[in-house]
């Protein structure tokens, strides 16, 4: 799964010509069934990480850390462009590199369970998705050298829990059979991701981390959750073997309320974040308003929890996301600048 972002196309329903397992066609067979070297690449960028999708997600993201922390030091004016530029690329490369890193470990589990994903099935293979990880990280360590140095060791740090997570912290077996464990731990790269971007303003400029930058963070983490949660909410007819949902894990009504409960804790810690930079009041009304909304597409999927309804809770995670991050950053330092002028 790709930690934090939501997926616009479901691909856990296999579609024609690919309900076999691997193994079970000829090697002649899977590459006759191979599209040209740019499509199958568009195929999986489609199937597994959308750039439509994750695009603006990112966008948002990598703005917002960068125009918070340069709120919270008190600056006017905006940052620099290349500072932007350099927070989204690293961000978006983090993001893919996390999308990559779960092909190698679900590789085992994706061959036995869901073969019509685009490893599992031959679309493409570990080794070329290594190596376009290792040259975005290539890039990442480019653009740190580029603007500043001093961001390499907190660079490293993210590399080194990513490699973590993709050996499951040397514990798989037990770490698989807490689901709880497995979610937070997981979702810890999402605000080690989220401070490498807020560093592109204040590393950069040699000035400490600003004091109020863990509300942000934990913005970062419970909004991770809500993601998670929302996208692995199915309708009985979706469940699938060897999928473990949060609806299978802990039944329709208990994953819904968790979703909410993920919902409300980050509202409150959006709020939090948001009285540090002085901008509480649209952050609350806008939040406010996305929960009414979040509280009646649960209400309706718990109502007739088909597939329809339960991609709702999807969408509206991914719009909670995208609203929360531009009104505590970017829409924040719109603000600021047009009332200082």
């Amino acid at each position: 799964m790709t930690k934090g972002l939501p997926s616009t196309t479901r691909t856990e329903g296999t579609p024609a010509g690919f309900g076999v397992r691997r193994g079970e066609q000829s090697l002649s067979a899977v590459a006759a069934q191979r599209p040209a070297h740019c499509r199958r690449w568009w195929t999986y960028q489609r199937e597994r990480f959308p750039l439509l999708a994750h695009g603006p997600l990112i966008a948002a993201f990598s703005l917002s850390a960068v125009s918070y922390s340069f709120l919270l030091r008190g600056e006017s004016g905006s940052p620099s462009p290349r500072v932007f530029l350099a927070a989204f690329i690293t961000s978006f490369l983090f993001f893919l590199q996390l999308r990559i890193a779960d092909e190698f470990k679900d590789f085992e589990e994706d061959s036995r369970f869901r073969p019509y994903r685009p490893v599992p099935r031959g679309l493409v293979t570990l080794w070329e998705l290594g190596v376009i990880g290792a040259l975005g990280a290539c890039v990442q360590l480019g653009l740190a050298l580029w603007v500043s140095p001093a961001m390499i060791l907190l660079l490293l740090v993210v590399w080194a829990y990513l490699a973590l997570m993709t050996r499951e912290f040397f514990v798989r077996r037990w770490i698989k059979a807490h689901p709880f464990t497995y979610m937070w731990t997981h979702m810890l790269i999402i605000p080690l991701v989220d401070f490498y971007a807020t560093a592109w303003d204040w590393l950069v400029v040699g000035s400490p981390a600003p004091p109020g930058l863990l509300w942000f963070l934990t913005v970062s983490f419970c909004n991770g959750v809500v993601l998670e949660i929302g996208r692995k909410i199915r309708a009985p007819s979706e469940e699938e073997e060897g999928v473990e949902t949060y609806t299978v894990l802990w039944g329709q009504g208990n994953a819904v309320l968790a979703w909410l409960a993920a919902l409300l804790l980050t509202a409150f810690c959006a709020w939090r974040a948001a009285l540090a930079i002085q901008f509480a009041a649209p952050v609350v009304g806008l939040l406010a308003a996305l929960l009414c909304l979040a509280v009646i597409a649960a209400w309706l999927f718990i109502c007739q929890p088909v597939t329809r309804r339960a991609r709702r809770l999807e969408y509206v995670s991914a719009l909670w996301t995208l609203v929360m991050y531009l009104s505590l950053g970017v829409g924040a330092l719109t603000a600021a600048r047009l009332w200082a002028s």
